[in-house]
């Protein structure tokens, strides 16, 4: 087998490089820096709050990443949990992946708004279930929202893969990267 025509192998090399360059960026940059994951954080509360307000209910902020329902505890939303991580995901599926150039400079912008809202409808759900039971919060913040969005992230690189990108499933053919 010729290592240089296996379009795994490529792709895997190609998503440990865009690992490796994420990791540097946000790391030695990004993170410490904190304008990216504040900017997040803050659109994500102000949506938020702007959903949870249009079903009627009464919610607060705090200046330190903290939504809530009145009588509810409310969240905190870390670094962790704010999506810029899982753009990144998101976005080195799509560039390891092969594809047109014009086909990722649309798809990966419009796939990291879709995962943005899909967080921030996270949050809202969170919020609504953190006035009925802390319990019900912590059980969908670890299990079942994760399970969901990335879930969602794994149909957007179907997605691409079946639509945008020139890999076929041939029998006993390797696709060219």
């Amino acid at each position: 087998m010729d290592l240089r025509s296996n379009i795994i192998l490529k792709i895997l090399f190609r998503l440990f490089l865009l690992y490796i360059a994420w990791f540097l960026v946000y790391n030695l940059w990004l993170h410490p820096e904190e304008t990216l994951d504040l900017l997040v954080v803050d659109n994500t509360i102000l949506i938020s709050k702007k959903i949870l307000e249009s079903f009627g209910y009464m919610v607060f902020t705090g200046a330190d990443r903290l939504i809530g329902i009145d009588g509810s505890g409310g969240l905190w939303i870390g670094d962790r949990c704010n999506g810029v991580t899982l753009f990144a995901v998101f976005t080195g599926f799509i560039l390891a992946f092969p594809g047109s150039i014009k086909h990722k400079l649309w798809f990966i912008p419009a796939g990291i708004v879709c995962i943005h809202f899909l967080n921030i409808l996270r949050i809202v759900v969170l919020a609504i279930l953190d006035v009925h039971s802390r319990a019900w919060t912590e059980f969908n913040h670890t299990y079942t929202f994760n399970l969901i969005i990335y879930g969602f992230i794994f149909y957007l690189w179907i997605l691409w893969i079946n639509h945008f990108s020139p890999i076929k499933n041939q029998p006993g053919q390797v696709a060219q990267a």
